[in-house]
């Protein structure tokens, strides 16, 4: 079987490597013929240095090869409409995307994205499951969703081994919005981490994260109980609590003084949180649905308020009664 996976970033790389066995040949598509030979040679990133691509990887761009029996997509929300129509297979095999956000003017998720250009068939793999810690062969699990029972189960049998567990659900929205959800919701808990306030905090804001995530969710047709599961709790808990996560180091960098643009550069690569915030902001407004932790992420990125002046707004809201 011949799997392709469009894009050479550290999680596009690791699914890769995940896949790379039962006699596949996983072909790895980058964006350029240079950036093809630097991975190739490398036999993976330098940033990434757990990852050691085996033999059955090849680091191509999308151009070279005509027909793949399934397709993963792990690239930035952003470079979907233009990396993806270079992809010159049948737009019925099996897709599987990995890659967690909004698309930021059509406030689509991803699998719809991927139907606007033409694929009938997609899943959508989401978790816990930081790169970093999947190449050191240390435990970890996810879901598989899908519309169509037969797909997640072939995406979860790809990709299941002795230390990688998965699990299906039919929930596609559910699991897309946590998945986006929960990397605004990091980089609100970074920017605690970076205040020095301590877990008591940090753990609040994950709580109330979750509760948002919880009621925009199912004010999108969710079932609630996607969000205590391993897409929900799990993936947020994992991207909260770990300096592994880009997005919490975005909001650690945030809350020590860096402006959000530098913030940005300085951790070097794509932090899907920061666009998604306002998408989550107005999509909110749109259901009738409260997002504090969003609408104040959201400020901080636009430069219309300091990391001390969210936590402040934050904590004054009125009480209430807890609840989603």
């Amino acid at each position: 079987m011949r799997i392709g996976v469009a894009g050479a970033t550290n999680w596009g790389l690791t699914l890769a490597w995940l896949l790379a066995r039962d006699d596949r040949e996983i072909l790895a598509f980058a964006r350029t013929p240079g950036e093809a030979g630097d991975v190739d040679k490398q036999r993976g990133l330098a940033r990434l240095p757990e990852l050691h691509l085996p033999p059955a990887v090849h680091v191509i761009t999308p151009e070279e090869v005509d027909t793949v029996d399934a397709l993963v997509v792990a690239i930035p929300v952003r470079s979907l409409r233009e990396f993806l129509p270079r992809m010159p297979f049948a737009r019925n095999v099996p897709v599987l995307t990995g890659t967690k956000g909004f698309e930021s003017q059509s406030h689509l998720r991803v699998s719809e994205v991927l139907a606007d250009l033409g694929w009938t068939d997609v899943s959508v793999l989401s978790g816990p499951t930081l790169a970093r810690e999947v190449l050191r062969g240390l435990p970890a699990a996810a879901v598989v969703a899908s519309s169509q029972p037969g797909s997640a189960t072939f995406w979860q049998e790809a990709l299941a081994s002795p230390l990688f567990r998965t699990y299906s659900s039919e929930d596609l929205v559910g699991v897309e919005v946590a998945g986006a959800y929960k990397n605004v919701v990091a980089i609100a808990a970074g920017a605690s981490s970076g205040l020095g306030f301590g877990a008591n905090s940090l753990a609040g804001i994950m709580t109330r994260g979750l509760a948002e995530m919880s009621r925009l969710g199912m004010a999108m047709g969710a079932q609630q109980t996607t969000f205590i599961g391993l897409a929900g709790v799990g993936d947020l808990a994992a991207t909260c609590f770990s300096p592994l996560s880009r997005n919490h180091q975005l909001g650690e960098r945030l809350a020590r003084g860096d402006g959000p643009a530098e913030a940005l550069r300085n951790v070097g690569e794509v932090v899907e949180g920061a666009a998604t915030a306002p998408v989550m902001v107005e999509l909110g407004t749109q259901l009738g649905v409260e997002l504090p932790i969003a609408a104040q992420v959201s400020a901080v990125m636009a430069g219309e308020a300091t990391v001390l002046d969210a936590m402040n707004a934050l904590l004054s809201r009125s009480l209430k009664r807890e609840g989603i």
